[in-house]
């Protein structure tokens, strides 16, 4: 959407800018992830029709996207990118021309690669349990009593998950009947 070609949200956390082509390359590694299409009911798309979707969501006056980007890590630095910043997007789109008050929203977090775990000191059942999920010692703090732990998801922990986790069945927890005590 054009009425925000220019503008930029900066919250404490995130920061909000407009989907631009910049974004594109990553975007269109996001969105090769299975799991993503399934999450969010996309198709695969060749890069160049990702390209061609973010010029279309650009000029579509019903639509309005911004990239989700990790505050902290914009502001580090003068010189990262954006495209390294990157953790997701959203997207308002006006549903009905008759109400402009009213829209949809979608958000996407699909940037999110490190886990943090704070501890109890003295709770060795826990702390062993994180360490055999690959997740390393990278704190301590005396005042809090606590240990953080911390768990990088590069490709080679993304597949050990995977096959830690391939017996896994996503089902239904309810069948949105209401339950009897």
């Amino acid at each position: 959407m054009r009425s925000n070609e220019n503008t930029l949200l900066l919250g404490k956390k995130v920061v909000l800018v407009p989907y631009t082509a910049e974004h594109v390359p990553r975007y269109h590694e996001w969105m090769k992830s299975e799991e993503l299409q399934r999450l969010t009911a996309s198709e695969p798309l060749t890069l160049e029709q990702e390209y061609s979707m973010q010029r279309s969501w650009r000029e579509d006056a019903a639509k309005c996207t911004f990239i989700v980007l990790d505050a902290e890590k914009w502001q580090a630095q003068l010189s990262t990118t954006e495209e390294s910043c990157m953790a997701g997007d959203v997207n308002l789109f006006l549903t009905d021309l008759g109400d402009p008050s009213l829209g949809e929203i979608e958000i996407m977090i699909a940037g999110l690669t490190k886990f943090e775990a704070k501890i109890g000191q003295g709770n060795e059942p826990s702390i062993r349990m994180f360490r055999k999920l690959h997740f390393e010692q990278v704190a301590v703090s005396s005042v809090f009593q606590e240990v953080t732990f911390r768990l990088t998801v590069n490709e080679h922990e993304r597949q050990w998950l995977l096959e830690q986790t391939s017996h896994v069945e996503e089902k239904c927890y309810r069948d949105g009947s209401s339950e009897s005590h």
